[in-house]
C-alpha cells in the first residue's frame, strides 16, 4: 500500500466513525441528523483520491471506508437500547449497500467525466453517487416494500411508516420519504459547497503528484 494515499484512507474511517456516532443526534424536529452533514464528505474524499491518484487508490480508499462502517455496525449491534440493537440488522444491511454502491459508482462517473472543466467530474459524480446512496439506504432501512428482513425487523422501523405531511407541511406520506428528502437536499447543497475544497486540496496535491 503506498504512504501517499494513507491520508484518505484514514480521512473516509474518520468520517464514517464521525457519522455513525453523529446519526444518533437528531435536529430540525428530527427531520435530519448531524451525520448528515458529515456523511457527504465521503465523496469529497473519494473524488480528491480519484483526480490526485487515479481509480485504483480510490476504490481502495472507499473499501476502507467500507470495512469501517462493517466494524461500527458490529459495535452498535452488540448495544442494546430499549427497543433493541443501536445498530438493527436491516439498518446495517442497508447502510453498507447505499455506501459501497454509491461510492464505486460514484468513482466510475467521476472517471468518465475526467476531462474537461475541473468541476465537472466531482460535481456530477457527487450528485449521482448522492442521489443513489439517498434512495438505496432509505428505501432498504424503511420502505414497507422490502420485507426480507422479516417481521421482526420490520417491527423495529415501523415508526417510519407513519402517514405525516411531507417536509411537515406538504400532503400525508410515509415518515421514511420526508426523511430521505431531507437526507437529499442536504448531499445537494454539500455536493456544491465541496467544490471549494476539493479545488484548493487538489491544487496543493498535484504538484507534488507531478514532481514524482
Amino acid at each position: 500500500m503506498q504512504r501517499s494515499y494513507l491520508p484518505g484512507i484514514f480521512a473516509m474511517a474518520a468520517i464514517v466513525v464521525a457519522s455513525n456516532i453523529l446519526v444518533q443526534f437528531l435536529i430540525l424536529d428530527g427531520l435530519l441528523t448531524w451525520g448528515a452533514f458529515t456523511y457527504p464528505l465521503a465523496f469529497l474524499v473519494t473524488d480528491i483520491m480519484n483526480r490526485v491518484y487515479g481509480v485504483g487508490p480510490a476504490r481502495k480508499v472507499v473499501f476502507a471506508g467500507f470495512v469501517t462502517g462493517v466494524i461500527c455496525s458490529l459495535i452498535g449491534s452488540q448495544i442494546m437500547l430499549e427497543f433493541g440493537p443501536a445498530v438493527p440488522l436491516r439498518i446495517a444491511v442497508a447502510s453498507g449497500t447505499a455506501f459501497l454502491v454509491a461510492q464505486l459508482t460514484d468513482v466510475t462517473v467521476f472517471n468518465r467525466f475526467r476531462g474537461g472543466v475541473w468541476w465537472r467530474a466531482p460535481l456530477i459524480s457527487t450528485l449521482i453517487g448522492s442521489a443513489l446512496d439517498t434512495a438505496l439506504f432509505f428505501t432498504i432501512a424503511f420502505s414497507a416494500s422490502v420485507t426480507v428482513f422479516g417481521p421482526n425487523a420490520d417491527a423495529a422501523i415501523n415508526w417510519a411508516w407513519e402517514a405525516v405531511p411531507f417536509m411537515n407541511s406538504g400532503p400525508a406520506a410515509p415518515l421514511w420519504v420526508t426523511l430521505a428528502f431531507a437526507d437529499w437536499m442536504v448531499k445537494l447543497s454539500l455536493a456544491l459547497i465541496a467544490l471549494i475544497p476539493f479545488r484548493v486540496i487538489v491544487q496543493r496535491l498535484d504538484p507534488a503528484v507531478r514532481a514524482v
